[in-house]
């Protein structure tokens, strides 16, 4: 046994990685691809290091009684069980921004590739064909794209894509039009991006609202020379749909790196000369490998070392007063529900905090709201450390608001926005009992009493008789199971809201109907998964 903490690294991981860790660790290496070697290997381990080839998950947990945190060098987590790691009190991280600039570089490869047919001139000319006429492509000069997401990865894509002279327009809900400006950047609806582009390429998170986002009704209102790209995130361009419009030709070209079930080699896309395609490699580069290592090199020290970690998807360690703790969840729950509610990004938060944990630096709190309010909105990870910056550069005024009266619950967390129009939104929570248990007591105005489950719906309409059967029957109908509801109004006979908690998320179309059974003035889902 060692006095150092021990640093288990199960993949190749640059030399600067184990740099960047310093004296203060006894490094240890296994093969995490071999299960047998790995688990000998994790009881004695403080902190692992993986790629993507090591399988962390229960089992794996379970070895390891000493592991305070497992640090992924890159993006993806889809080989780390977080839910578990939680559960077993393990911090879990990762490099969310060590692969931007390869992504945005990728992303343009692909469609300058696909503008030049680079993929079936190079296949052409290795079997000995010299056909310069028939591969003609075009320029992107003075051509307009449209960037689908204005996120950090579609920042990057659209300011290279300006250095050549390309007019970039973009469709994002979630920023407002004068930041869009000060980067050049035109803002438009979905439907004006379709129609004027002569390139197009996609940015976006993929969520229940962006699977499926460019569809076949979008791909029957583009320009017959439009060339997409996709390296965002599989299944937000509909497969389908973009393999029947470059065979009947309604479109040019298609640069693809991701899909929708992965790894993916026998698509119908890949018969099709107008199409390059890669193997989701957005982050292979050297560079991102490198950035990768170093960052999850630095939260292991942060983590080890009891500080915050800017980069933890799970659990927030850090120096924080026990009694601030509970609430962190919490407020990124209602983050995440606000912006639900608002539908777009608010110009001013504030994020209040009443109550006796007014006592402790409650700092924390507002950096949880923010990181709620931005997770379901951009394409790039959201942590500590960018959920400030993604609220400066949508042009959003944040501000932290303590006072140590709280009238109706020990401690009350409330954020509370205005939107461009000038109204307001505001959602507040607490935690009551022994046990601290999540409670939603306020939206909009509104008062409730409701557990902030994984997936809520809030409905406004003008009270009347018979609303709340409506909205139960058509729910039953649809195969929703209502987990808990709560109706409340300001006057009798005024406005009322209903807030539901329910077993699974209440599909577009059954929400539409619930809008048009009871006039509803605001139909909001929050799946907070």
């Amino acid at each position: 046994m060692t006095d150092k903490p021990v640093v288990l690294i199960a993949e190749e991981l640059s030399p600067a990685t184990i740099d960047e860790l310093g004296p203060d660790f006894e490094i240890r290496h296994c093969n995490g691809a071999d299960r047998a070697e790995l688990l000998a290997a994790l009881p004695e381990a403080d902190a692992l290091l993986v790629r993507s080839a090591t399988a962390v998950d229960t089992e794996a947990l379970a070895a390891a009684a000493r592991l305070k945190v497992v640090a992924r060098a890159g993006v993806g987590l889809d080989n780390v069980d977080v839910r578990a790691a939680t559960q077993s009190g393990v911090m879990v991280v990762n490099a969310p921004t060590s692969n931007i600039v390869s992504a945005a570089e990728l992303a343009v490869a692909l469609m300058l590739a696909a503008a030049r047919n680079v993929s079936p001139a190079h296949a052409a000319l290795r079997q000995g064909e010299w056909k310069r006429s028939k591969y003609t492509g075009i320029e992107l000069y003075e051509k307009t794209v449209g960037i689908v997401g204005l996120g950090r990865i579609g920042v990057l894509v659209a300011h290279r894509l300006a250095a050549f002279g390309m007019d970039v327009i973009a469709y994002d809900p979630y920023v407002q039009a004068g930041r869009a400006a000060q980067m050049g950047v035109r803002l438009v609806d979905l439907d004006t991006l379709l129609s004027e582009s002569d390139f197009m390429s996609v940015h976006l998170p993929k969520t229940p609202e962006t699977v499926g986002l460019i569809g076949d009704a979008e791909l029957h209102k583009v320009r017959p020379h439009l060339v997409l790209v996709n390296a965002a995130r599989g299944g937000i361009v509909d497969e389908g749909a973009l393999y029947a419009a470059l065979k009947e030709g309604r479109i040019a070209a298609a640069g693809l790196d991701v899909f929708a079930k992965e790894p993916c080699t026998d698509s119908p896309l890949f018969e099709l000369e107008n199409v390059v395609a890669t193997p989701h490699l957005g982050a292979s580069t050297d560079e991102a490998q490198e950035k990768a290592g170093l960052a999850v090199a630095r939260s292991v020290r942060l983590a080890l070392s009891g500080e915050l970690v800017p980069d933890a998807v799970n659990v927030q360690g850090g120096l924080i007063a026990e009694d601030v703790r509970p609430g962190i969840p919490l407020t990124e729950k209602l983050g995440r529900i606000f912006t639900a509610l608002a539908g777009e990004v608010a110009q001013q938060v504030d994020v209040e905090v009443r109550g006796e944990i007014t006592d402790y630096d409650v700092k924390v709190l507002e950096l949880a709201a923010l990181k709620g309010i931005f997770i379901d909105v951009v394409e790039d990870h959201v942590s500590y450390v960018n959920a400030p910056l993604l609220a400066a550069e949508r042009g959003t005024a944040v501000r932290l608001v303590t006072d140590p009266e709280s009238a109706d619950h020990r401690n009350l967390i409330t954020i509370r926005g205005t939107l461009a129009d000038g109204s307001q939104v505001s959602v507040s929570g607490t935690l009551v009992g022994i046990h601290q248990r999540e409670r939603l007591v306020e939206v909009n105005g509104y008062a409730v009493d409701l557990e902030p489950t994984e997936h809520l719906a809030f409905f406004g309409y003008e009270d009347r008789p018979g609303m709340v059967g409506t909205v139960g029957g058509i729910l039953g109908a649809a195969g929703v199971n209502i987990a808990g509801m709560q109706v409340a109004r300001d006057t009798k006979g005024g406005m009322a809201l209903v807030a539901l908690s329910v077993d699974s998320a209440i599909p577009a179309d059954t929400l539409l109907e619930i809008e048009n059974a009871i006039d509803a003035v605001q139909v909001r889902a929050a799946d907070l998964v």
